[in-house]
């Protein structure tokens, strides 16, 4: 008899999260294709006019002040010898390797 009350429980707990997510999804749908009006009104004049000559972020400027219009992560790619130079030269350039060098360790 237990059984059947945890089924019929856990059915009735199912039915209302599917619902739940039926209803979540239409809503979520209706309210990506609505489209807002900037709220300009309820922001003083005052604000209006520093908010539009807002001043870009640091990492957006370059050295000379000037704004930054090309992406500001270009990765190219290397072969896989070309890494492992770099990283040799790396490796070889630490101070520690240098030390092992001159007591002949490697």
């Amino acid at each position: 008899m237990l059984h059947l009350v945890y089924v019929f429980a856990f059915t009735t707990l199912a039915f209302i999260a599917v619902g739940n997510l039926i209803r979540n999804l239409m809503v979520l749908g209706s309210e990506s294709t609505r489209t807002y009006p900037p709220k300009l009104t309820d922001i003083p004049v005052e604000q209006n006019r520093i908010s539009s000559t807002q001043v870009p972020h640091p990492e957006f400027l370059d050295d000379t002040g000037t704004l930054i219009k090309e992406p500001l992560l270009v990765m190219r790619s290397i072969t896989v010898e070309d890494a492992r130079e770099k990283l040799d030269a790396l490796y070889n350039s630490s101070p520690e390797s240098s030390a092992k060098d001159d007591r002949g360790e490697v």
